[in-house]
This record gives C-alpha cells, sequence and structure tokens, in this order.
C-alpha cells in the first residue's frame, strides 16, 4: 500500500469495518460521513485489501479528503475529512 505520508490526523469518529467485504466497508463509512459535520475527520478501519481501491476513488469522486491511508498485518486504516 502506497502511504498518505504526514502525522496520523485526529479523528472525530471512528468506524471499525474489520471483517466486512466489499462494498460493505465503504457503505458504512458513507453512511457515517453523512451523520458528520463538514471537516470532520472519520477514520476507518477495514480488513479487505480491495478498500484501498475503494477509498480513494470515493474520496476523490465524493470530494472527500482522505488525509492518510496505512496498512498493518492486514489492517487497513484511512482518515477521510468530510467536504
Amino acid at each position: 500500500m502506497t502511504e498518505i505520508t504526514g502525522p496520523v490526523p485526529a479523528h472525530d469518529a471512528e468506524l471499525d469495518a474489520s471483517g466486512l467485504n466489499c462494498p460493505l466497508p465503504l457503505l458504512k463509512a458513507k453512511l457515517e460521513l453523512n451523520r458528520l459535520p463538514s471537516g470532520a475527520v472519520l477514520k476507518v478501519i477495514a480488513t479487505d485489501a480491495g478498500s484501498q481501491r475503494d477509498f480513494r476513488a470515493f474520496a476523490r469522486l465524493a470530494g472527500h479528503a482522505l488525509l492518510h491511508e496505512e496498512e498493518e498485518a492486514g489492517c487497513f486504516r484511512y482518515w477521510l475529512r468530510k467536504a
């Protein structure tokens, strides 16, 4: 995984989508982002390797900022700032 560099940002909400397969991690993240105000940061934890592609494309298409992403031992973490 290519890591988006910089410090790990603080987050306002966290979603654990571990064990869920595509497209559920992304769908749950979209629902959680809908509950948050603009500018809030959501941290998502996922175990589906396909989430890498999904979260990058989702952030780009929806206008959200993918602030940071990391992978460790099959656990993927994403920090998204809501547009």
